[in-house]
């Protein structure tokens, strides 16, 4: 049972919780009517403002679509204005920009490539508005007199600024990096830089505004006549400054410490002039001398002048063939800069046409000389193939590279001319090999001394002359399909479609069969000519020396090594040769060694009395010898063996065989009483005798 005091205690509890939450109770129901009164008088207001802003929509809007329809009028307003602005503007084109057109673009490009804007849009507006304006016409014939003043524009900016390169500028160029020793790259500038923005400029007008493609036209006139006259100053050049060691010099590339012109030696590729004029003055001298006996070697002769000539032509092709290359490369860069691109290669073909004509009309006229002279049996007009051939081929990769693109006649050109070259030289060896068989045994043209021939010397320096040229011989041979000329068998991997296929085996094997064909013909033809001399010994030594001569020839240069392709121990073959001409010889003392032999001696007792008989015997014997050794001696005495070596050779052999044999016959009858006069039987002593064989073959003795 819950006690009273408790229970009294809680119930006031509750009674003081009661009346709490009746206070909440009124507070809260006071709230609610507070807010609803606000909630009232809200509505009261958004409804009074409701009604004012439907009052005000209904003012505003009429005015705001008034306002809309004035703003687009006065925006119609302004436009209407400015396109009679635009329009009216066209209408005064003609007058604002007419005097800039007739004062033409000089000096102001940029302002008249404006001004024929504005013309252009003026004639695009009147044909597409009003094409039977005249105003119309007025612009046309504006824009056709401004579109004529750019393209004299362009003529004269190119014409004035296009000049030829200078020859040392050229030599410089044509040099190449190994011959330069600065650092610096040799830079070929054909126009000003601010010249050949105004052409680029003025050319991309033409092409995508003036629809006129003439500026091309006069585009690579004026370049190609630019190219020709740079390269014919070239030949100038070497007209005026040539000498004859075939080397000049550039003083283009300034020297970057001190600034002074540094000499370069151009590099001479493929040959010496001074070497291949000998060559031919020799070999004219030889060939037109053999086959004309009516003319002397005096009156073929070529003067110095002429040859210093040669070699200058020479020499002046062949720079003006790489010079050609470097310029025609330097052209193509401009042209790429001015020209449009599918247009560039035409025009680069048109280009170098009349320079390109004339170095192959040159090269032609080269092999057209060639050709008659060989005609005439001048065979050393072939030594002036050799090096322009030589160098034809060596930059026709080049060539090829430069002509990319252009017809196929262009490219064709340097082919022909390199084919043309190497069957001209193809017939020119052949028929050399060929005067060297027939040359006539003319008595009149043999050395008297029994030296060495012109025949051989000048076929000697002939084949020496290819050894600078071993390839390019070798394709002229080739490029005739001489295999079998020369019994070489020919392998389909070997050959093609043209001479360069031939490989270098093939190529110094067929060399090497061409030399040894000459060879065997010199020697057939030394041996018809020695039958010419009456006597057999001097026929000997003239063989002698002949042999000797090619031999020491074929060793001191690379053609041993190529005739021992063909022929296995060249030197053993003409050391027999030499050998059997040696033995010959010696015979033509059998007349003064025979008679002095043991086996023509007459026999008798010592110390008994000579019969007659064998006293004569002793003394036709002594007279014999000592006839035959006067005359021999005599008679050699005037002989030549230019080769110490071999005269040494040759001198030690008589001694030993006639010195030997007068010694014992000397000793044996030089005590017999055979005769009461013997100084005039025996007049010489065995030391005499060597001093006489000593003195063969000098004529200064």
């Amino acid at each position: 049972m819950i006690p009273t005091e408790d229970a009294s205690a809680r119930k006031r509890d509750i009674e003081e919780k009661l009346r709490q939450e009746q206070e909440t109770l009124l507070f809260i129901r006071e709230s609610l009517e507070k807010s609803d009164q606000l909630t009232k008088n809200m509505v009261s207001i958004l409804s009074s403002f409701e009604s004012r802003l439907m009052q005000l929509e209904n003012s505003i809007i009429p005015v705001h679509k008034q306002t809309e329809n004035l703003q687009r009028l006065q925006d119609n307003v302004d436009k209407t204005l400015s396109c009679l602005d635009h329009v009216i503007s066209y209408y005064h084109v003609a007058k604002d920009t007419e005097k800039i057109i007739k004062e033409g673009p000089a000096g102001r490009l940029e302002e008249y490539l404006n001004c024929m804007a504005r013309i252009q849009k003026a004639v695009e507006y009147f044909q597409d508005n009003n094409p039977d304006s005249p105003e119309l016409n007025r612009v046309k014939l504006l824009f056709e007199k401004g579109k004529e003043s750019l393209e004299s524009e362009f003529r004269n900016l190119l014409t004035r600024n296009s000049k030829a390169v200078p020859p040392v500028v050229i030599l410089d160029l044509v040099a190449g990096d190994d011959e330069i020793e600065t650092a610096d790259e040799v830079l070929l500038e054909h126009l000003p830089e601010n010249i050949l923005q105004d052409l680029i400029c003025i050319s991309m007008w033409l092409v995508e505004y003036g629809r006129n493609l003439d500026f091309m036209n006069v585009y690579y006139q004026i370049r190609s006549n630019q190219l020709d006259r740079s390269i014919k100053g070239l030949k100038e050049h070497f007209r005026k400054n040539s000498s004859s060691s075939g080397v000049l010099y550039s003083p283009a590339i300034q020297n970057k410490k001190n600034n002074t012109p540094s000499k370069k030696a151009i590099k001479r590729p493929v040959y010496i002039p001074g070497t291949i004029r000998k060559a031919q003055k020799l070999l004219k001298q030889y060939s037109q001398h053999g086959l004309d006996g009516k003319k002397g070697v005096s009156n073929l002769t070529p003067t110095e002048g002429k040859e210093d000539v040669l070699d200058s032509e020479i020499d002046s092709y062949i720079h003006c063939i790489s010079a050609f290359v470097k310029l025609a490369q330097s052209e193509y860069q401009l042209l790429t800069e001015i020209i449009p691109e599918h247009h560039q290669k035409r025009t680069f073909d048109s280009l170098i046409q009349e320079a390109l004509d004339g170095l192959m009309v040159e090269g032609e006229s080269i092999v057209s000389t060639a050709r008659r002279a060989i005609m005439r049996h001048d065979y050393s007009a072939v030594l002036t193939i050799f090096p322009i051939l030589k160098h034809l081929k060596q930059m026709k990769q080049e060539f090829d590279q430069v002509l990319q693109g252009t017809a196929a006649g262009t490219k064709n050109k340097l082919p022909v001319l390199i084919t043309s070259m190497e069957t001209t030289g193809a017939k020119a060896l052949e028929e050399f090999a060929d005067s060297i068989k027939n040359d006539p045994d003319k008595e009149y043209n043999m050395p008297k001394d029994g030296t060495v021939h012109e025949l051989t010397s000048n076929a000697i320096l002939f084949l020496q002359q290819l050894l600078d040229f071993q390839e390019t011989a070798s394709a002229m041979l080739a490029s005739q399909v001489l295999g079998d000329t020369y019994n070489i068998p020919l392998d389909p991997r070997e050959t093609g479609s043209s001479s360069s296929s031939y490989n270098s085996e093939f190529s110094r094997r067929l060399l090497s069969n061409y030399i040894c064909k000459i060879l065997g013909n010199l020697q057939l033809n030394l041996h018809s000519k020695a039958k010419v001399y009456e006597d057999t010994a001097l026929g000997a030594v003239f063989l002698l020396n002949n042999f000797n001569y090619i031999l020491k020839s074929l060793e001191k240069s690379e053609l041993i090594q190529l005739v021992a392709v063909t022929l296995k121990h060249p030197d053993k073959t003409y050391k027999g040769h030499i050998e059997e001409q040696l033995q010959i010889y010696q015979r033509s003392w059998f007349k003064v060694t025979t008679p002095i032999t043991e086996s023509n001696m007459p026999t008798f007792q010592p110390g008994t009395k000579l019969k007659d008989k064998e006293r004569q015997a002793i003394k036709d014997r002594f007279k014999a010898f000592n006839d035959g050794l006067e005359e021999l001696c005599k008679i050699q005495k005037s002989w030549a063996i230019p080769d110490k070596e071999q005269r040494n050779k040759i001198r030690r052999a008589q001694k030993e065989n006639v010195t030997g044999a007068y010694r014992v016959f000397w000793q044996r009858y030089s005590n017999v009483p055979f005769t009461k006069n013997t100084e005039k039987y025996i007049k010489y002593r065995v030391e005499q005798v060597e001093e006489m064989i000593e003195k063969l073959f000098d004529t200064s003795a």
